[in-house]
């Protein structure tokens, strides 16, 4: 464990926020909730100093410095037309002086806005297809086509949802262990996994027994669960340790009641959620991710599943350009 441990805080990154984010205590949601409801705090990635912020950007600190290693000079990357992943990767290409490549899905004639703006101002070249299957084998061409060029790419699967961008993402983890909150769950949105494997890996190495809760924005809690799975098996495999130190013997818990009509398609709940943050606490939530996981979250407190005495840590993986778009 601790060969393991050290070996987490030796990944090479590169500092794009070096800050830790604050916690916050959500009183007024909590009061809004009932007098059974659980202490509730908010773990502020929203506020991350780079690109406005997100879980993305922990991931890319570790991805970013392997790419360098790499000797890369582009970084090519996939996602959906609003992709806060792309927002990150494009501005961490021109943060490090790398040219970027986004494939997107989405329609073709969608507004510039939101995300999509961003990716522009942080001078991505930008790839449409049409579909979320389309995405990984455009990849590859542009990857191809740039060898062919002579140019060195460096492909980051979606969300940078590696071994690397777990890694990554576990190192904040050390933000919660090394402070006075010691949270019974940890609540937060999950998607392409890397998140909700760091977060697994983080605890268990950091000897924090927190159980984590992902919220899943999109697909079926089985599938999640595999590729968290996975990513955690690679994790260990990084850090030469077994799957069980970085907690892949555990339950990978997934949620995907939120998911209503599917990606990126508010429900009655999410928007409930994302309202009630708002008016409560001032913050502001994204429709896509966050609003669908403290759904999630809001749900079980009404249901009694968490107690009063137990405190609960709502993760914010930011987002917030979505709501714009």
């Amino acid at each position: 464990m601790a060969t393991a441990l050290a070996a987490l805080f030796q990944l090479p990154v590169v500092a794009l926020a070096s800050h830790a984010t604050p916690v916050d205590d959500l009183d007024r949601l909590r009061r809004a909730l009932g007098p059974r409801a659980p202490r509730l705090l908010m773990k502020r990635d929203d506020l991350l100093p780079f690109a406005l912020g997100g879980n993305k950007v922990r991931k890319m600190q570790a991805v970013a410095a392997e790419a360098i290693a790499a000797h890369a000079d582009t970084l090519v990357t996939c996602g959906g037309v609003q992709s806060n992943h792309a927002r990150v990767t494009a501005a961490t290409g021109a943060t490090l002086g790398l040219d970027v490549v986004l494939i997107l899905n989405g329609p073709a004639d969608a507004p510039v806005t939101g995300n999509a703006r961003l990716d522009r101002l942080f001078g991505a070249e930008i790839r449409g297809v049409a579909t979320r299957e389309a995405r990984a084998p455009a990849m590859d061409e542009v990857a191809a086509e740039l060898r062919a060029k002579g140019r060195r790419p460096f492909v980051v699967p979606l969300g940078a949802s590696t071994p690397t961008g777990a890694l990554g993402f576990a190192r904040g983890v050390a933000e919660i262990a090394g402070s006075s909150v010691s949270p019974d769950v940890i609540v937060h949105a999950t998607s392409s996994g890397g998140t909700q494997a760091g977060l697994v890996a983080g605890c268990a190495l950091l000897g924090l027994t927190s159980r984590i809760l992902g919220v899943s924005a999109d697909d079926p809690a089985p599938v999640l669960r595999a590729v968290v799975r996975g990513i955690l098996e690679g994790v260990a495999d990084r850090l030469g340790a077994k799957p069980a130190t970085v907690g892949a013997d555990r339950d990978i818990e997934v949620d995907d009641t939120q998911v209503g009509d599917g990606y990126g398609k508010p429900t009655p709940a999410s928007t409930e959620a994302l309202e009630l943050m708002a008016r409560r606490e001032g913050i502001l939530l994204d429709p896509t991710y966050t609003a669908k996981a403290m759904a999630g979250l809001i749900a079980r407190v009404r249901s009694g599943e968490f107690t009063s005495d137990q405190t609960v840590l709502f993760w914010h993986t930011g987002g917030q350009p979505g709501y714009f778009a």
